[in-house]
């Protein structure tokens, strides 16, 4: 099975952390693939699950003109990276996701929704998130009876209150973290909602777990992987941007930044992940990646924009934007940000996808998974469970339990 079309140039650190680490960490991510215990890449290669998610995204986009997704962190972020690559729609849901308690955002989305035509998504895999709680039980109050779906763990209070109102909760894998459970249910199913190919998404993602498998220490996961911790340990680049050339890439940018974050910030190791927007960011940011410390490196992800769009006319054109379409203009603004970045000598690699669709996006989705696996090899870390987290959400439950009522 072949890769989705990108292309990558990739930057090698052979001495941090090392060859034979590398190989061994690969090794280590290979039999975990072949043992099953990586449900989160393993997933990729169903099928059988399929037929009824798509059943249900269709009853319920049958039924909704607009869908609020009412989800936090991983239970949110995979979802949007996914529902923007939709194109716009004559008919169907709109999706609207709710990943905050913002009062003042919470009227502004749901004020002038119809709630009869309205339907509510609520996903949480531990089934305790404050934010998501709050917010479905709200929705669900707002929209009425038989209005909501559910993706929760067997336990908690998100399950016990659908459950409770006799609305449908389906079963949010126990193995898979949320940030991991974009292949799942989690994201998938809003995507299908959204119009989008499930099964070519997986397949994307299968073709990367493929290629791994195949290519091992030499894969793009692993190069990235030893990229990363050398550039991070080695060199002093703790920062790490990832700059999406493309607006429908930027809410893949930030699903990127919690992945890495939250699976790898532990026992004082791992650097920051920074999400960025170009050419937005070139006028906010890049002044400082290039002539600030000497702390970051930069992921490009792009698409083949030339030629497309619409093109200045009439008097007063500039020479060099003369017969210039809007999408040359993005490829200059991309390729000349990489020189630019390169010559000042800030390691840069770039990611040029020929297609931004669901199977390009399944195979992005399945490198930096193993990306962010292997690296948490290198460094001696689990990249899974988040106990940093874990410590604030019990805190805050603890502050609003002694609120005064």
């Amino acid at each position: 099975m072949d890769l989705p079309p990108y292309i990558q140039s990739l930057e090698r650190c052979p001495t941090v952390p090392g060859e034979a680490a590398l190989g061994a960490a690969c090794r280590d991510v290979a039999a975990r693939l072949e043992e099953g215990a990586l449900p989160c890449l393993a997933i990729a290669g169903r099928d059988d699950d399929l037929p009824a998610l798509e059943a249900r995204a269709a009853g319920i986009a049958a039924d909704a003109d607009d869908v609020i997704l009412a989800g936090t962190g991983g239970s949110s972020l995979g979802a949007r990276a996914l529902a923007a690559l939709a194109p716009p729609r004559p008919a169907g849901p709109r999706l609207h996701v709710l990943d905050n308690v913002d009062p003042d955002t919470w009227e502004r989305v749901t004020g002038g929704l119809v709630p009869e035509r309205t339907h509510l998504l609520a996903i949480s895999k531990s089934g305790e998130t404050l934010e998501t709680v709050a917010l479905s039980l709200l929705a669900a109050d707002r929209l009425g009876a038989g209005r909501a779906t559910a993706i929760a763990g067997k336990r908690g209070a998100l399950r016990d209150a659908f459950e409770a109102r006799g609305l449908p909760v389906l079963d949010h894998d126990p193995a898979i973290d949320g940030r991991y459970s974009v292949l799942s249910p989690t994201g998938l199913l809003p995507a299908l909602i959204a119009g989008l190919d499930a099964r070519a998404v997986r397949r994307g993602a299968a073709a990367a777990l493929d290629d791994f498998r195949a290519k091992g220490p030499e894969s793009p996961p692993a190069r990235g992987a030893a990229m990363a911790v050398g550039l991070d340990r080695g060199r002093g680049r703790h920062i790490q941007v990832m700059m999406a050339y493309a607006d429908r890439l930027v809410p893949f940018a930030r699903w990127f930044v919690q992945l890495w974050a939250e699976s790898l910030g532990k026992r004082g190791r791992g650097s920051m992940p920074v999400a960025a927007s170009g050419t937005a960011d070139q006028h906010s940011q890049l002044q400082f990646w290039i002539a600030g410390p000497p702390h970051c490196w930069v992921t490009v992800l792009g698409v083949e924009t030339r030629g497309l769009g619409p093109a200045p006319d009439g008097e007063g054109v500039p020479g060099h934007l003369a017969g210039r379409t809007l999408g040359d203009v993005m490829f200059a603004e991309r390729e000349a940000t990489v020189r630019s970045l390169a010559e000042a000598g800030v390691p840069v690699r770039t990611f040029a996808l020929e297609a931004p669709d669901e199977r390009a996006l399944g195979a992005l989705f399945a490198h930096f998974m193993l990306e962010t696996i292997v690296a948490g090899r290198l460094l001696d870390v689990d990249p899974f469970g988040q106990p940093a987290v874990e410590d604030g959400k019990r805190r805050a439950a603890a502050m609003l339990g002694a609120m005064a009522r």
